[in-house]
């Protein structure tokens, strides 16, 4: 069978579905219950503390559609099942609050999802939450205290209480009342407790579990954005790098994406064994970036002069300062294409906003235009950071054993083709737990596994035909409406949820996911080509015999 073959008809997945449970490779998840509560704020409120009120509780029928439209989440719900739609405000201190949202299914599995947020954006997370009650979960979502864009800090401005809600209190207090609110509407107790989410979300699950480990059963983190006080000073470093914008050492963001991704991909690809677009082990390419230097009769905008060249190996290698101290990891090979959009403000003569705001409004107590970047930015400043910590974000605290003694499970994967936070961060991270554990004599293996995905974006999304669709946090509404799980193979081989459900509730750890890429990102078009995702350091190699685009000719294999 090849790839044309695969399809993701109902015919399919009923058979495959059906062999896969008899294989013993789909948890039996068949408990279900109903609501013994009305859906409105006046049978919701009655349990709840002082400080924390009913904003509405809304009915929805199935099929139905929710919208609270936020600057990051600007999408309804829609299609969605039967369900309770909740939102809460709660007052976390004499000058902050924060919401959170609950979608309650009529046809409830029992278990309780959380999901996050991205960059310092503030908004319910509908979409995720969407997907989730989809496959029967009560699912959560905070606004972490504020309503914003992405990239806008502003709010952060004199205001340390909303940054302390942003970086780990409003998501723990909206745990703990949201799983009140559901054992109270069910009057049944929460069987398993799930979070997954993606890059701020990533970080907000590593900070649960680090903070609070009784929170979650199971945790996936995506592209965590752990370590605010370095990842964002680094984003403003990569963007000092490539300033002034009429300076001799200025690439201009689409070179990036052009020549550089091109040369990038066209040296490391076949490194791995397999021409096919796709960069296996970016760390493992020996790349010559002279190449990309131009020559007497070179078209100027098609390669590097010596002093962009320079710039271009700031961006591969790590972030040293002041005596040599290690600050952030290194861009990997092949995130280029993205890493060309996050520098496209370089282009305006600015630096990216996700350093400027932070280290401003977050940081210093400024305004942005008060800051002068170009002249005040230095080592002292990510000391600062150190020292502060604003809202206590960092999730650092490398020591995951009571986590781990509780029985919690962590799948934590990031893309290789991430742009806007390294691969590398995560593997530094990975490096660090191990560090803080093994010598205390706990088995990492055991409760945590990292994944590292290759041509996978922040997130979703991939270069060329790479396939990374596992159905994280994020990734469910990159493929459109009502899209819940992975279609056609609902398994815990493919889809990362109910790979961590297997693992939480029956012990069976997930020693390999399967990735997917459907046909341009559309699901009724079928699947383009599937992949093995190993578990780090392990990385999968094709057979050379069979058809690489399906899974089944590749194995996880170490580095030696």
């Amino acid at each position: 069978m090849n790839s044309s073959q695969l399809s993701t008809g109902n015919w399919w997945s009923t058979l495959k579905t059906s062999a896969q449970s008899l294989l013993g490779l789909i948890p039996v998840f068949q408990s279900t219950a109903g609501p013994v509560l009305e859906c409105s704020p006046s049978a919701l409120s009655s349990f709840l503390p002082s400080h924390a009120s009913i904003i509405n509780a809304v009915p929805v029928q199935a099929n139905g559609t929710w919208s609270q439209p936020s600057p990051p989440f600007p999408h309804p719900a829609t299609g969605l099942p039967a369900l309770c739609a909740i939102t809460v405000n709660v007052i976390s201190s004499t000058t902050s609050s924060f919401n959170f949202g609950l979608f309650l299914p009529d046809e409830w599995n029992l278990r309780f999802m959380g999901s996050g947020n991205g960059g310092f954006g503030g908004g319910i997370n509908w979409n995720d939450m969407e997907s989730s009650a989809l496959s029967g979960f009560a699912s959560m979502s905070t606004d972490t205290g504020h309503t914003s864009s992405v990239p806008d800090a502003s709010w952060a401005l004199h205001n340390p209480e909303t940054q302390k809600d942003w970086g780990y209190r409003a998501m723990h207090e909206s745990v703990e009342l949201a799983k009140v609110i559901t054992q109270k509407y069910y009057n049944s107790k929460i069987k398993y407790s799930y979070f997954s989410s993606c890059s701020t979300g990533g970080r907000q699950g590593l900070k649960e579990l680090q903070m609070f480990p009784e929170d979650f059963d199971g945790v996936i983190s995506a592209a965590p954005a752990w370590w605010t006080s370095h990842l964002q000073p680094w984003h403003l470093t990569m963007s000092l790098w490539n300033l002034p914008l009429n300076g001799p050492n200025h690439i201009p963001s689409s070179l990036f994406a052009t020549i550089i991704a091109a040369e990038v991909m066209k040296q490391c690809d076949p490194q791995d064994g397999l021409i096919d677009g796709i960069i296996s082990n970016p760390e493992g390419c020996i790349f010559v970036p002279e190449t990309l230097l131009c020559g007497p009769k070179s078209d100027k905008s098609k390669c590097l002069t010596a002093s962009q060249l320079n710039t271009l190996d700031k961006s591969f290698s790590d972030w040293v300062d002041t005596n040599n101290t290690f600050l952030f990891p290194h861009l990997s090979r092949g995130a280029e294409a993205q890493f060309g959009g996050f520098m496209s403000y370089a282009d305006s003569g600015l630096p990216h906003p996700m350093g400027t705001t932070w280290v401003s409004n977050f940081l210093l107590n400024l305004t942005t235009t008060d800051y002068d970047w170009a002249t005040n930015f230095d080592f002292r400043t990510v000391q600062l950071g150190d020292e502060t910590n604003p809202g206590q974000a960092n999730a650092d605290d490398f020591d995951l054993s009571p986590f781990a003694a509780r029985g919690g499970k962590l799948i934590h994967y990031h893309g290789y083709s991430d742009g806007l936070i390294p691969a590398t961060a995560s593997i530094y991270l990975h490096q660090q737990i191990l560090r803080s554990l093994i010598p205390k004599g706990v088995s990492t293996p055991s409760f945590y596994k990292l994944y590292l995905i290759p041509g996978l974006l922040h997130c979703s999304g991939s270069i060329g035909d790479a396939p990374w669709y596992i159905g994280g946090g994020g990734q469910h509404s990159t493929l459109g409406a009502n899209v819940k799980s992975i279609p056609g193979f609902e398994d815990p081989r493919h889809d990362v949820v109910l790979a961590l459900m297997r693992w939480v509730e029956e012990g069976v750890a997930p020693e390999e996911l399967v990735a997917t890429k459907f046909v341009d990102d559309r699901v009724e078009k079928g699947v383009r080509r599937q992949r093995l995702v190993c578990p780090y350091p392990m990385q999968a190699r094709w057979d050379g015999a069979g058809d690489p685009d399906l899974a089944e000719s590749w194995a996880c294999k170490g580095l030696h």
